[in-house]
């Protein structure tokens, strides 16, 4: 007959324990893979298969950590800090997404089509239609890119970066996640800066036009204007996009590696 003992249990269930909390927290914060259209069961099937499939190229705990027993105070810290630095990792990339959506946010501002707005059931908050736009795009760029496999690459690093330890909290001291929000306007006004600037030079150039010849209703043929000239610049400057954000997108992973 053959018999376990709860040590060895214990010793076989500890090295999968970390990584699929870990992983799950990614899975709840991650754009794309981590939003209400994706079922609860595949994300915690996702992280269950990461957690396994990552193990022989995980670093061995420390002798600290393994003695460590699963219902103990201190295991409580080490599941905070896996939960810490997973969601901290989704939280990235969902700045980068917030980045290129505050782009649109721009565009669409100088544009004129901010009042087209909705209710995003995704985000589950209001959302313009040039936001929607560019956020959808940059989601179909991240998976084409593989972006997720990268954040993944990301993950399985962030182990070495930061291993279970005995400070859980260490992380968010070397971190400091709360500055990544600066990214978010220095890299959503660099997506935004061809398209404000042409349609700046629009805008002066209707200004002119009315000033030379005001018998010229400016207001009926300004929006045309801006709106056509606005799509044009959009349909040009969209293959640009890659660039910014994996750039963005990997300075903010390298943090994990």
């Amino acid at each position: 007959m053959i018999s376990f003992s709860e040590a060895q249990i214990a010793a076989w269930i500890t090295p999968l324990v970390w990584p699929f909390l870990r992983a799950l927290a990614l899975f709840t914060s991650l754009p794309v893979l981590g939003t209400r259209t994706v079922p609860v069961r595949v994300r915690i099937a996702l992280a269950a298969l990461i957690a396994i499939a990552a193990q022989p190229t995980l670093p061995p705990p420390a002798p600290e950590v393994a003695a460590i027993a699963l219902g103990s105070p201190l295991s409580l810290l080490l599941v905070a800090q896996q939960l810490v630095i997973g969601l901290a990792l989704g939280f990235a990339v969902r700045v980068v997404f917030a980045a290129v959506e505050f782009a649109g946010e721009v565009v669409g501002l100088q544009m004129g089509l901010n009042f087209a707005g909705f209710f995003d059931p995704v985000s589950a908050s209001a959302a313009t239609a040039s936001s929607r736009f560019f956020g959808t795009m940059v989601a179909w760029l991240f998976i084409v890119m593989g972006g997720h496999l990268i954040v993944i690459a990301a993950l399985v690093q962030s182990f070495s970066a930061f291993p279970v330890g005995p400070e859980p909290f260490a992380f968010l001291r070397q971190m400091q996640p709360q500055r990544w929000g600066a990214e978010i306007f220095a890299t959503g006004l660099w997506i935004a800066l061809p398209l404000v600037t042409m349609l700046l030079f629009v805008n002066l150039v209707l200004g002119a036009i009315s000033r030379v010849a005001p018998q010229i209703n400016i207001f009926a043929i300004g929006f045309p204007v801006t709106l056509s000239v606005g799509l044009l610049g959009l349909l040009m400057t969209l293959p640009a996009l890659q660039a910014p954000f994996t750039m963005t997108l990997e300075k903010l992973l390298e943090q994990f590696r």
